[in-house]
């Protein structure tokens, strides 16, 4: 199964939203966790936080990479990996 993954057809990624109530997504690696209120997911193009009401998969195609979601859609996010590092950086730098 971890070798499949590995040959995963993602061709890049695309972001698609409708009138804030359902999300398109291409190039999503990994579902890492969720809620009804809360979706972290590994893109192609890095780790994505969406916030929102009611969420729920409509469509999860794990060989392709796309998932479609519906809800009240409140923010769209892409974190940074290194934003934990800088901010104890910066803390340890304060308090110096």
């Amino acid at each position: 199964m971890e070798k499949e993954m590995d040959n995963l057809s993602l061709s890049g990624h695309e972001l698609r939203i409708s009138d804030r109530k359902e999300i398109y997504l291409t190039g999503i690696k990994k579902i890492t966790s969720f809620d009804n209120e809360e979706f972290l997911m590994e893109s192609t193009m890095g780790v994505i936080l969406l916030k929102g009401n009611n969420l729920e998969i409509l469509r999860l195609d794990t060989h392709d990479g796309n998932v479609r979601i519906k809800g009240k859609i409140n923010s769209f996010t892409y974190l940074e990996e290194n934003m934990k590092q800088n901010s104890e950086s910066f803390f340890s730098k304060l308090f110096k």
